[in-house]
C-alpha cells in the first residue's frame, strides 16, 4: 500500500461503498414503482420489466470487460468513468416520459454501474493493508446486499411521497458528491497489467449472455415456442461453447477458467447465484402482492419491504464476525436453510393473511440472508490468491446480477404461465378481479424458489460432511504417525 493513501483509506472506502450501494440499489429500487410506471407510461407488466432487466443485462454482459480494462488502463480511471456515466444515466431516467428513452437511459446507467462494480474490490485491495482488507471487503459486500434489498422499500416511500421519476433523480446529487471526492482521493498511480483486451472472448461472452436474458425476459409475453425466443437460445448456447473453447487457448483470457477448479470457490459462487435467484423471485412478486392483492399504498408496501434490509444491516456484520470464529460453511448452510424456509412460508400467503404473519415470514427470510451473505462473500474472496482478488470480485458481481435477472425471468414466467393456465387465455399482467389466479401463480413461484435454495443448502451440507470426514482422516493419520514415532 502506498503511504499517500494511509490517512485516506476510510474515506476511500466510503466512496467505494456509496458508489456500490447506488449501483446495486438501482437494480431493485424500481420494483415497487413498476405498477405505477406501467400505468403512467401506458405499457403492460411484461414490458415494464425491461426497466429492471435492461439495467441488469447490461451489467452482466460487460462487467468482466470493465474488470479487464481496469487492470489495463487503471482501476481508478474506469471507476471514475463509471460514476460519471451512472450519474448521467440517472438524470436521463428522471427527466424522460417516453418508455423507449427510459430503457436507453437505463442502459447508460448499467454501463456506468458495471464500470464501478468491476473495479471497487481492486481499489480496496490496493489501498488497504492485508490486516484490514477482509473487513473492508466485508463492508463492501454488505453494501451490495443492502443496495439490492433496500431498493423496493425506499422506492415505495419515494413513489408514495412524490412520483417515480425521483427514484432516479435521487442518485444525481449523491453521484456528483461521490464523483468529486473520487477524483480528489482515489489512488492515481494504479499498477497496470500488460496484455490486450480479449476482444473475441468479450464479444462471445456478450453473445452468450445478452440474447439469453433478453429472451428470458420476453418468454412471458411471447412463449417458449416463439421462433425469436428459440433463435436467441440457440445463439446464446453456440456462443457460450465457442467462448469456452476460445478462453482455454488464450494467454490473457477474459475469465481464467482455472479459478473454477477450486471447488469451494465454485460452490460459493453457485450458492450466491441461486440465493439471488430466490430473493429476486420474492422482490419482483412482493410489490404486486402488497399493492394489487392486499391493496396497500406504495408507502405502506415500501415500509413493509424495508424490514428485510434493516434486519440484514444488523445481522450481516455480526455473521461476518461469527464466521471468523466458527467458519463460514456452517453459517452459509444455516442461512440457505432459513432462506428456503422463508420462501416456503411466503408461498402460504393469501388475500386473508394478517400483516404480522407476513412480517414473521419476511423476518425468517431476512435472517437467513443475514447469516448467508457475509460468510459466503468471505469464502469466495479467501479461496483465491491476492493476484486473483479482482477477477474473483468481478465473477462474484457477475453471478449476483445473473441471479437477479434469472430470478425476475423465472418469477414472471411461472406467474403468468400459471395465471394463463387458470384463466384459459394468455396473461402478461395482473388481471383485476382475478386474485385467486395471482395467488396460485405466486405460490408456484415461491415454492420453486424455495426448492432452488434448498438444493444449494444440500450441496453445502455435502461439502460440510466431506470436510468433517477429511478432517477426521487427517487426525487419524497424524495419530498413527505419532504412534509409529513412539515405537
Amino acid at each position: 500500500m502506498e503511504k499517500t493513501y494511509e490517512k485516506n483509506k476510510w474515506p476511500i472506502l466510503l466512496i467505494v461503498v456509496m458508489s456500490t450501494f447506488m449501483a446495486t440499489l438501482d437494480s431493485s429500487i424500481v420494483n415497487v414503482a413498476l405498477p405505477q410506471m406501467a400505468r403512467t407510461l401506458d405499457v403492460d407488466t411484461s414490458q415494464i420489466q425491461l426497466v429492471v432487466t435492461s439495467y441488469l443485462i447490461v451489467i452482466v454482459g460487460i462487467i468482466l470487460i470493465f474488470g479487464k480494462l481496469g487492470d489495463m488502463l487503471g482501476k481508478t480511471k474506469i471507476f471514475i468513468f463509471g460514476i460519471a456515466l451512472f450519474t448521467l444515466g440517472s438524470l436521463l431516467c428522471g427527466i424522460t416520459s417516453a418508455f423507449p428513452v427510459l430503457i436507453g437511459a437505463r442502459i447508460v446507467q448499467g454501463v456506468g454501474a458495471a464500470a464501478t462494480m468491476a473495479n471497487n474490490q481492486g481499489i480496496i485491495t490496493q489501498v488497504f493493508p492485508a490486516s484490514e482488507r477482509g473487513k473492508a471487503l466485508g463492508l463492501t459486500g454488505t453494501s451490495v446486499a443492502l443496495g439490492s434489498l433496500v431498493g423496493p422499500g425506499l422506492g415505495g416511500i419515494i413513489v408514495g411521497a412524490s412520483s417515480w421519476e425521483y427514484i432516479f433523480l435521487i442518485n444525481v446529487p449523491v453521484g456528483i458528491v461521490v464523483l468529486f471526492f473520487a477524483v480528489k482521493l482515489l489512488p492515481k498511480s494504479n499498477k497496470k497489467a500488460a496484455g490486450r483486451l480479449d476482444l473475441l472472448g468479450a464479444a462471445l461472452f456478450m453473445l452468450s449472455i445478452v440474447p439469453l436474458f433478453v429472451a428470458l425476459g420476453q418468454v412471458p409475453s411471447l412463449g417458449f415456442a416463439n421462433p425469436l425466443i428459440l433463435t436467441s437460445f440457440m445463439v446464446s448456447m453456440v456462443s457460450f461453447i465457442a467462448f469456452i473453447l476460445v478462453e482455454q487457448k488464450r494467454e490473457n483470457p477474459l475469465i481464467p477458467l482455472d479459478i473454477f477448479k477450486n471447488k469451494l470457490f465454485s460452490l460459493s459462487i453457485f450458492c450466491a447465484f441461486i440465493t439471488f435467484v430466490g430473493l429476486f423471485c420474492n422482490s419482483i412478486i412482493q410489490p404486486f402482492y402488497l399493492q394489487d392483492i392486499m391493496v396497500y399504498s406504495p408507502e405502506q408496501a415500501g415500509l413493509i419491504m424495508m424490514i428485510f434490509p434493516l434486519i440484514l444491516a444488523v445481522l450481516a456484520p455480526v455473521s461476518g464476525h461469527v464466521s471468523d470464529k466458527i467458519g463460514s460453511e456452517m453459517l452459509t448452510f444455516i442461512g440457505l436453510l432459513l432462506i428456503s424456509l422463508g420462501l416456503f412460508l411466503m408461498s402460504t400467503l393469501t388475500e386473508q393473511s394478517p400483516l404480522m404473519t407476513m412480517v414473521v415470514f419476511i423476518v425468517v427470510l431476512s435472517v437467513g440472508m443475514g447469516l448467508f451473505q457475509s460468510p459466503n462473500n468471505s469464502m469466495i474472496m479467501s479461496t483465491v490468491g491476492r493476484h486473483q482478488l479482482g477477477i474473483a470480485g468481478s465473477i462474484n458481481a457477475l453471478v449476483r446480477n445473473m441471479g437477479m435477472v434469472c430470478g425476475i425471468a423465472l418469477a414472471t414466467t411461472l406467474l403468468y404461465g400459471s395465471m394463463s393456465s387458470d384463466l384459459g387465455y394468455r396473461v402478461t399482467d395482473y388481471v383485476a378481479g382475478q386474485n385467486a389466479a395471482f395467488i396460485n401463480g405466486m405460490r408456484i413461484v415461491y415454492i420453486t424458489a424455495g426448492v432452488i435454495c434448498l438444493f444449494g443448502a444440500g450441496l453445502t451440507l455435502l461439502r460440510l460432511m466431506g470436510k468433517k470426514t477429511r478432517t477426521l482422516d487427517e487426525a487419524l493419520l497424524q495419530e498413527n504417525k505419532m504412534g509409529n514415532r513412539k515405537e
